[in-house]
């Protein structure tokens, strides 16, 4: 089954008419996308958009063999104007099934919100998904057989792919490719980036893939450490990577701080943010939770771990650190990137960036930043993938 994409953008387009941001001034040339469109295999098309017979003849396909157009979203603004030769576009009601003369069949999936998602099975059984903007599936069922494509809204709405993955829907080796692309997301290689965490792939307009092909399949990195300051983003960065998967354990080492209403504050916000699905853990026992299998781990963050483990061997007094804490913070360390390295979880860790700047003025405060930078680098070595985010942007320095 081959599909070809007419459009990735979002409804109107990237850029948006008459926008004037960031993102929008960047999408040129082949960054520019038309509202997303999909012909399958020359017989379906899924979603009429303005201009669709051009981007089929730019693609190298004509719309002359379309048998069925069907749209997966209500439409607004002005009518699209159905191309001479096509039929007029219908939407399957939720629940049923369609086929179609060449061999194609489609089902209607209901959405959680306006739309309809269809499930193509062509004529040798692959299986194609795709899903309207803004939208996840609504009512899907353990056990769902593994789509070989999905083309989905992954930047807008990426609890969907958690959702299909919870169900077995989306396996390691579905190619996700993202479309309905709008200007909330930086063009580029940072959209690459992005998708890639979250074993996504985007392509320019006009691309043709065929369906059940695995080799650009992106490969998600299983240890990530994501480096930054204060207030820099990294905890957003390091959430975002896993919000795409069911039943991550948020692993919160700061505890919480009786009387101490700023940090209450603080983990509020850190916990609104979550998918609901997620589970947390208050503690700072990182070695048997790697050991362990389950779910990916979201670790943040490794510099209160440290406060934890120096706190343990009274590493803030000079006797005691000279007498035998330093040695029992570098066991403590060694123990933790060691589990690190046997591990077979996905991790995604937080720490904070320090040691670029004022030189902290008490012994007890030099120690911690020497720890610190000791930690960060040993916990790194056993990465795929580390990020340093600074005013927000990541900065990918390995992987």
């Amino acid at each position: 089954m081959e599909l070809t994409l007419l459009g990735t953008g979002g409804p109107e387009g990237l850029p948006r008419p008459g926008c004037p941001c960031a993102s929008c001034s960047a999408a040129l040339g082949e960054a520019a996308r038309a509202a997303t469109a999909l012909l399958v295999d020359g017989a379906l098309l899924l979603d009429l958009t303005p201009g669709a017979a051009f981007a089929a003849a730019r693609a190298g396909r004509m719309l002359g063999g379309v048998r069925q157009v069907l749209l997966s979203h209500p439409h607004e603004g002005p009518a699209v104007e159905v191309p001479a030769g096509l039929p007029q576009p219908a939407r399957v009601p939720d629940g049923r099934e369609l086929a179609l003369m060449d061999g194609h069949r489609v089902h209607a999936l209901a959405m959680d919100a306006p739309g309809t998602g269809y499930a193509v099975t062509g004529p040798d059984g692959q299986r194609l998904l795709y899903l309207p903007p803004g939208a996840a599936p609504a009512g899907l069922e353990e056990g769902h057989p593994p789509y070989d494509m999905v083309v989905a809204d992954v930047v807008g709405r990426p609890d969907a792919l958690a959702r299909l993955r919870a169900v077995g829907a989306v396996t390691a080796t579905t190619d996700v490719i993202a479309v309905h692309l709008d200007h909330d997301v930086p063009p580029g290689a940072e959209l690459r980036r992005r998708l890639a965490a979250a074993g996504a792939r985007a392509v320019p307009d006009g691309t043709t893939l065929v369906v059940g092909s695995y080799e650009d399949v992106p490969d998600v990195p299983r240890r990530t450490l994501v480096l930054g300051g204060a207030r820099s983003g990294k905890s957003v960065e390091a959430e975002r990577r896993l919000e795409t998967f069911p039943d991550v354990l948020y692993v919160a080492t700061g505890g919480t701080r009786g009387g101490d209403s700023e940090w209450a504050e603080r983990v509020a916000a850190h916990r609104d943010r979550r998918p609901g699905s997620w589970q947390t853990a208050e503690t700072c026992d990182l070695v048997p939770l790697l050991e362990e299998s389950g779910p990916p781990l979201l670790i943040d963050c490794l510099s209160l771990w440290l406060t934890y483990a120096m706190d343990a061997v009274n590493a803030w007094d000079d006797a005691e650190w000279a007498g035998g804490g330093e040695r029992a913070l570098r066991k403590r360390v060694a123990e933790l990137t060691d589990a690190v390295r046997r591990t077979r979880r996905t991790v995604v860790a937080v720490s904070n960036e320090v040691g670029s700047g004022i030189v902290p003025a008490t012994a007890s405060g030099r120690r911690y930043r020497d720890e610190l930078g000791r930690l960060n680098a040993a916990f790194a070595g056993e990465c795929e993938q580390v990020v340093l985010v600074v005013a927000g942007q990541a900065l990918v320095l390995r992987g």
